[in-house]
């Protein structure tokens, strides 16, 4: 006899890989536009490289922006000169491997993420480097425990992003390159020059199939940290990612940006927030070039960086502080603190800068006078 309890369990499932993905605080590149990405090989009739998602028309039309046949829009991933686009795709192409160079915050990681989920549909054969990344992250480590039970073989070999992309015909990236130590950065002279990756404990090697490429990105900040051997060095095509030329194309930037993260973050749009943002890209534009728009004020330049992207991270934080503790509507108190974390990075020598440029540009700017006194609450 069978007795029931009156409650019927509920069946679970596992989300799959799309839910998952929309979950994502922060999608890959091939999840958050996959819809373009499919509209693009919808209409992509030109000639593919071995193992490409897309051609490299269309790779191009992916990141800079543009609009299909059907009407479907693709909105611009990177903002900045075509040709630097289609150099950096052209290179792909090719048997050589690109490195975007640049300072910090002119989108080289933003790049390259979009440029491998456009070419391979997978961006995440990802090697960050570090001053500790070991040679293993770039070539290969092992599973002790099947190595000290069986000794060395295939099944206890851990593959590397970079081995795995050489298996698939696939695209791996290798993030702050200059960072990693020398002696491991040298490792890679073997796979971009033979297009083989050795492996001496089983006497055997992998070959790269057809479609194997590498993305690296380095920091122009950071040359004598770990320079790159003569030897590397010319495995590459470098391609230098320049900042913004102008401050509407900075503007475009951010606000597209910003729109985006808002999305993911469930931020409301602010309304009438352009005018912050344009300030902002002022700001920034003028401490980093070290006179201001006009020319006329010759002014002395912070130790930071004062890149696009901390112009996003400033605009956005003032975007959550308007939403949660205002009235939603974007406003100079909303970035001030930003601006200032921003700019002051040296406590002593930065705040200098950061008044002098308050006292003789901001006080003085027409329509400044409300962000002149925000900077000045919280530089008190």
């Amino acid at each position: 006899m069978s007795v029931s309890t009156g409650t019927t369990a509920e069946p679970t499932t596992e989300p799959t890989a799309g839910a998952r993905a929309a979950q994502a605080l922060r999608p890959h590149a091939e999840h958050a536009f996959a819809a373009e990405l499919a509209a693009l090989a919808a209409h992509d009739d030109r000639p593919r490289p071995a193992r490409w998602k897309l051609s490299p028309w269309a790779v191009a039309t992916y990141l800079l922006g543009g609009t299909l046949p059907d009407g479907t829009v693709i909105t611009p991933k990177y903002v900045g000169p075509r040709r630097i686009v289609e150099v950096a795709v052209t290179t792909l192409a090719t048997d050589r491997a690109l490195l975007l160079l640049g300072v910090p915050g002119t989108a080289k990681t933003w790049v390259s993420e979009h440029l491998a989920a456009a070419v391979s549909g997978d961006s995440t054969l990802l090697v960050q480097g570090t001053a500790g990344t070991p040679e293993e992250a770039i070539r290969y480590g092992w599973n002790y425990a099947r190595l000290l039970a069986h000794g060395p073989s295939r099944e206890a070999l851990v593959p590397s992003p970079v081995m795995r992309a050489m298996s698939e015909g696939m695209t791996a990236r290798v993030e702050e390159l200059t960072r990693i130590p020398a002696d491991v950065q040298d490792s890679l002279i073997t796979v971009l020059s033979e297009k083989t990756l050795p492996i001496p404990e089983l006497g055997e090697e992998v070959q790269a199939v057809r479609g194997f490429n590498l993305i690296a990105t380095a920091n122009d900040r950071d040359r004598g940290v770990n320079d790159l051997s003569s030897a590397l060095r010319r495995r590459f095509n470098t391609v230098v990612l320049p900042l913004p030329e102008t401050a509407d194309a900075e503007v475009d930037i951010v606000t597209r940006r910003v729109e985006q993260i808002g999305r993911s973050l469930d931020l409301p749009t602010a309304p009438d927030g352009m005018d912050e943002i344009r300030r902002v890209v002022t700001v920034f534009r003028e401490l980093r070039a070290g006179v201001t728009d006009d020319g006329r004020i010759r002014l002395k330049s912070p130790s930071g960086t004062l890149s696009t992207a901390e112009a996003i991270s400033v605009v956005t934080s003032g975007l959550a502080l308007s939403a949660h503790f205002g009235d939603g509507v974007l406003r100079a108190g909303d970035v001030a603190a930003g601006i200032l974390g921003a700019v002051v990075r040296d406590p002593a020598a930065d705040r200098v800068v950061w008044q002098e440029y308050l006292e003789t540009v901001v006080r003085e700017r027409d329509g400044w006078t409300d962000f002149y006194r925000a900077c000045r609450e919280v530089s008190a």
